[in-house]
């Protein structure tokens, strides 16, 4: 032992460069104290924290941690990347229904037995049944966690995601369930930590399985009592799953018009889509999806509900899902009129919608088309409740033959439908490549 304090005092009086290392052993023999070694500087190898910020393009994106000039001197330093696009919602996790988180949770609480190695029974006792009821809480717990983990909050969502998730949810109702299930996760670990703790004191066998058991009933109680949040969360999976996907890459082609003017039937000539057709107005329920393909080259196309003439404060939520596809993503439009009087609209009402859209949405590519072409008459339909003023020299026109330039198609006879294609096959062409100069612009 004096020859080691020897050493170390000698150690201690040695250049800066040379160091004591002493090494702990859990050896018979004791400590060991080890001659110094020269120590040369650490190298140091890490992955340094990404703190890359994204602007919103046409998709998701994180919040912003950095100021703008900070963003903008990466962004010439790194190049661009590509953000995430619509289809959110075929990421969303499968709900399971509550009833069976809860009898797979108790399933696999009651299965847990107690640590080996206990030989008193009351310690046993309350061992186990702290453990089943931790078991318990957890179970019920990480499913919950894990639903609001993926699902996405609407602020990171693209903007037509988001109004579809208002439109067909109704105002705040996803906010709602998410926070009702949060709720629920807090309620379920709460009270399955309070009664863990309550069975892990237990002084005897019959104290622990009285604990436990009540323990078993509160934690049962509080998850029934708020458990149609998860059903709630299921059925908004369910809905938004079923949306229909847009590519924003690909060209898209959007029928817009009065209720019941033709629009599903020239979705089905036109594409793989197949709406429902019927004589009375609001038949499209939804965005209906088809596909396109012309000369290997593959197009989507979009079925909207119907819009009619008024403000957009009192237009129903099929209308601003219309509305939701023109504004929030890059379409051509096909508009369709009817003056054969067979739809219900009349056509001043279908001029002024038309026109309406047409001042909002004059940037997107355009095509006009007049359905039911065999059953216009040389003297056009007036209803009874329209403008009848026969001074109107643009209203006249607009009855007997649509706006400037619209192709006359009729879906029963076959009329004007090989000039329909390829028309949209030429717009769709300009689409493609004006999407693809908007990309080229974005990457710059």
């Amino acid at each position: 032992m004096n020859g080691a304090c020897s050493t170390v005092f000698r150690l201690c009086q040695s250049p800066p460069t040379k160091r004591l290392i002493i090494r702990s052993f859990y050896v018979s023999y004791g400590m060991h104290v080890i001659k110094s070694s020269r120590i040369y500087p650490n190298q140091c190898f890490c992955r340094s924290i990404q703190t890359e910020t994204y602007n919103v393009v046409r998709g998701s994106y994180i919040p912003k941690t950095e100021t703008k000039d900070q963003n903008e001197a990466k962004e010439k330093d790194q190049p661009s990347k590509n953000l995430e696009s619509v289809g959110a919602f075929q990421k969303l996790p499968m709900v399971m229904p509550s009833i069976d988180i809860f009898h797979s949770a108790l399933k696999k609480a009651k299965r847990v037995s107690p640590t080996k190695g206990i030989a008193n029974i009351a310690k046993r006792e309350r061992n186990r049944g702290a453990k089943q009821l931790d078991t318990l809480m957890k179970e019920l717990a990480v499913p919950l966690r894990t639903y609001l983990e993926e699902f996405p909050k609407k602020e990171y969502l693209h903007p037509y995601e988001c109004s579809l998730i208002e439109l067909t949810l109704g105002d705040g109702k996803y906010e709602e369930v998410l926070r009702k299930v949060d709720t629920l996760r807090k309620k379920v670990v709460s009270t399955g930590k309070e009664h863990a703790s309550l069975c892990a004191k237990s002084t005897s066998k019959r104290d622990a399985e009285e604990s436990l058991s009540a323990g078993m009933k509160k934690v049962e109680e509080v998850y029934i009592h708020q458990a149609k949040a998860v059903d709630d969360l299921l059925h908004i999976a369910k809905t938004l799953r079923a949306m229909p996907v847009v590519d924003l890459d690909k060209p898209t082609l959007c029928l817009v018009g009065a209720p019941n003017v033709g629009k599903s039937s020239l979705v089905r000539i036109l594409s793989t889509g197949k709406p429902e057709i019927c004589n009375y107005p609001f038949t499209t329920r939804g965005i209906l999806m088809g596909h396109i393909v012309l000369n290997y080259q593959h197009f989507q196309v979009t079925d909207t509900p119907g819009i009619l003439k008024r403000s957009d404060d009192d237009r129903n939520n099929l209308e601003k899902l219309t509305l939701a596809v023109l504004s929030h993503l890059p379409t051509a439009v096909l508009f369709v009129h009817d003056l054969s009087g067979e739809c219900g609209t009349s056509a001043s009402d279908q001029l002024a919608i038309y026109k309406e859209m047409k001042e909002r949405y004059g940037n997107h590519l355009w095509l006009d088309v007049v359905s039911k072409c065999d059953l216009l008459k040389e003297s056009p339909v007036i209803f009874s409740t329209e403008n009848c003023d026969y001074d109107d020299i643009e209203l006249q026109r607009y009855r007997r033959f649509g706006p400037d330039g619209a192709l006359l198609v009729s879906v029963k006879n076959d009329i004007g439908l090989s000039e329909l294609k390829e028309k949209v096959h030429e717009m769709l062409v300009s689409q493609m490549s004006r999407l693809k100069e908007q990309k080229a612009t974005e990457e710059t």
